[in-house]
């Protein structure tokens, strides 16, 4: 049964989805989209055409929308600080919601809409789709086989050039923390998948570069500690000079027991320690090439369709709301350590706002 589904957001990011992700999951009967929003009329106009809709399943109003169109879900990718009100509209509406990264823009507000969606007994799952992208896939089922054996150390480097005011989109430059939010949300989000187990503490530095067009701080050094004992260090910077580590060719290099795993600009390479030797000396270059995995759907087109099969009665998908407070939290309590100078220890840091949560329309 192909679940009909009301898309929120057509222009930017949205526009992607209406022509990338959507179209394979309407192709092989996934889903059929009946219905779109976005308030920018040019950029409804773009999406009507990607998807092949009528004029009258598109909409500039979202509530309008949601009062007109009947679906199974509604997939949300609009910017964070209007998730909420989204997810409100959907649940009114007795839908199930897939929604863009990170939950909301507050740790308060991705609590409430958790609490909602059990409230409501709806699901709702979010797409972190770098962690779902075939390079980062493959380098987490080299690291889940315990081939290279425990892990001791997780490192991510991200370096993108979108220092130039609305390179990176207008409303990042406008935000405190853009790196954090808009692009740290993935990236530790893909440590922490790695390291295998939940964040205990997290230490993080932000900055601005003097060069930068944005209000908020583009750079950040974070260090993290896993429950099994691993840690992680990741660098990112959307200032950086020559976009040396942009998106989708980030690098992750994992450090194990019995040897290294290194992903960089989407090649892979593993290292085995020789038991029979005293010491080793390796280079990045040398070690042993790992062709990527097979498949026909990555990233979101592919946790479109996880979210389908979980709507079948399968199992849960891997970012569903729940298990994503943990990404969100990270981002969060890398935020307040930041702002406190100093570690914050993640697990209570989310539990703080399950203490104090409210369900209560804002």
């Amino acid at each position: 049964m192909a679940y009909k589904v009301l898309h929120v957001g057509a222009g930017g990011f949205g526009e992607y989805w209406c022509r990338e992700y959507l179209p394979p999951n309407i192709a092989d009967g996934t889903i059929e989209v009946v219905g779109l929003v976005d308030i920018n009329p040019k950029a409804l106009e773009i999406g009507r055409k990607h998807l092949n809709l009528e004029s009258a399943q598109c909409f500039t109003s979202a509530a309008q929308a949601f009062g007109a169109v009947d679906a199974d879900l509604c997939t949300i990718v609009v910017p964070p600080a209007h998730h909420e009100s989204i997810v409100d509209l959907a649940l009114g509406r007795g839908m199930h919601i897939l929604s863009e990264k990170p939950i909301a823009d507050t740790m308060e507000a991705s609590v409430r809409i958790a609490d909602k969606v059990k409230a409501a007994g709806r699901k709702m799952g979010v797409t972190m789709s770098h962690r779902f992208d075939q390079d980062k896939s493959t380098l987490r089922a080299i690291v889940s086989n315990d081939a290279l054996g425990p892990i001791n150390t997780v490192s991510g480097r991200f370096a993108g050039d979108y220092r130039s005011y609305d390179s990176w989109g207008r409303f990042r430059h406008e935000m405190v923390h853009p790196m954090l939010i808009e692009g740290a949300v993935h990236h530790l989000d893909i440590i922490a998948d790695l390291a295998g187990a939940p964040c205990t503490s997290i230490y993080a530095r932000t900055w601005k570069p003097q060069w930068a067009e944005y209000k908020g701080d583009t750079d950040v050094i974070v260090v993290m500690d896993f429950a099994n004992g691993s840690h992680g260090v990741y660098e990112g910077s959307s200032t950086q000079a020559t976009g040396l580590n942009s998106w989708c060719s980030e690098y992750f290099r994992v450090e194990a027991a019995f040897g290294t795993a290194i992903l960089d600009h989407r090649e892979i390479e593993v290292f085995h320690r020789d038991p029979n030797r005293i010491k080793q000396l390796s280079r990045h270059g040398k070690g042993q090439k790992v062709q990527l995995l097979p498949g026909v759907k990555w990233e979101n087109a592919l946790l479109i369709e996880q979210f389908c099969h979980w709507l079948d009665g399968g199992p849960p998908m891997p970012t569903n709301v729940e298990d994503n407070l943990q990404s969100v939290a990270l981002v969060f309590a890398a935020i307040e350590s930041a702002r406190l100078g100093q570690p914050v220890k993640v697990q209570e840091f989310l539990q703080s706002f399950r203490n104090s949560a409210s369900i209560t329309p804002r």
